[in-house]
């Protein structure tokens, strides 16, 4: 277990390395600078401006200078708000994404397994039809969509919550709701397709056989083995959710990662870029060794470590 924990987090290591090197590269490659949307300003201003944030050194330079700020865990000030550093904007957006994407998270496991579930259990009829109909509604709509119908219908024609702003828990339901849709949409239909499988197994087929309550087969067996590939997507899902979801926050005035991001690319703000994609890849690793991890308490015949044959 240690020795494939160390592994893994060396190459976690080298992933963020990659992902900074490639997003520094890009960055630097596109035609522009930050301070094109300042208008016509004096040469002797535009110089100083890029002498004050180290850009008139050779790009290998400003590279292994950020390289060494990162190790620091210090993501460097805002081009366009000298008295901000990106620090302080991952600290200010963060929690709020998180809060976000947590709820919207949680809203779509429930409503997705149990969706997938009763979908399988009564394969062909209605209830099966009704799921993946909201399934297929759920992949198929943008969530930039569904949010302005949420927002025409629930806030103003018929006032039931708030948007544009991140005050209390009531401004939190309809970009849950807006922002879940999609991954519920997902684990519906492939929990519905993972537990067809299972119900088919030998071993349902017995434990069935012994006389089992179809609720205990169900429950202690089907949903338990029919979890594994919900796990699979569920890293890479969270991460999507948590870290910020771009249109969402933009469409809600959420002050969030997204928003953040957004705003960075806009004003091609390269440490806040790049801080924002740290964070990400960050939490998108994280949540992929966990899953591996989660693998083993599922099921137990899945080994952390690899044996020889």
């Amino acid at each position: 277990m240690l020795r494939y924990t160390l592994n893994r987090f060396k190459w976690a290591i080298i992933t963020l390395w990659a992902v900074i090197t490639l997003t520094f590269i890009i960055m630097h490659t596109i035609p522009g600078n930050p301070f094109a949307k300042e208008g016509a300003m004096p040469p002797a201003v535009y110089e100083n401006l890029q002498v004050h944030y180290g850009l008139d050194k050779p790009l290998l330079t400003q590279y292994g200078n950020y390289l060494l700020e990162v190790v620091q865990f210090d993501f460097g000030p805002s081009l366009k708000s000298s008295s901000i550093t990106v620090n302080d904007y991952i600290l200010k957006g963060f929690p709020v994404s998180l809060h976000l994407g947590a709820q919207a998270l949680v809203i779509a496991i429930f409503f997705g397994l149990i969706l997938g579930v009763v979908a399988s259990l009564k394969r062909n009829k209605w209830p099966d039809y009704l799921s993946m109909i909201i399934a297929i509604v759920g992949i198929s709509v943008p969530n930039f969509i569904l949010a302005t119908i949420l927002i025409n219908y629930f806030a103003i024609k018929w006032n039931i919550f708030p948007v544009a702003t991140w005050a209390t828990w009531q401004h939190t339901i309809l970009p849950s709701i807006a922002l879940s849709m999609m991954p519920l949409a997902f684990i519906a239909r492939l929990m519905r397709t993972s537990m067809l499988e299972v119900m088919g197994q030998d071993y349902i087929l017995t434990a069935k056989a012994k006389g089992l309550k179809r609720s205990g087969v169900i429950i202690k067996h089907a949903i338990r083995n029919a979890l594994l590939p919900i796990i699979t997507i569920l890293g890479i899902l969270t991460a999507n959710i948590v870290t910020g979801s771009f249109i969402i926050e933009r469409i809600f005035g959420i002050p969030g990662m997204g928003d953040m991001f957004v705003k960075g690319i806009s004003n091609r703000d390269y440490p806040v870029i790049l801080g924002s994609t740290i964070v990400y890849s960050a939490v998108l690793i994280l949540l992929i060794f966990i899953v591996d991890i989660a693998y083993t308490l599922i099921d137990p015949r899945i080994k952390v470590t690899g044996e020889k044959k």
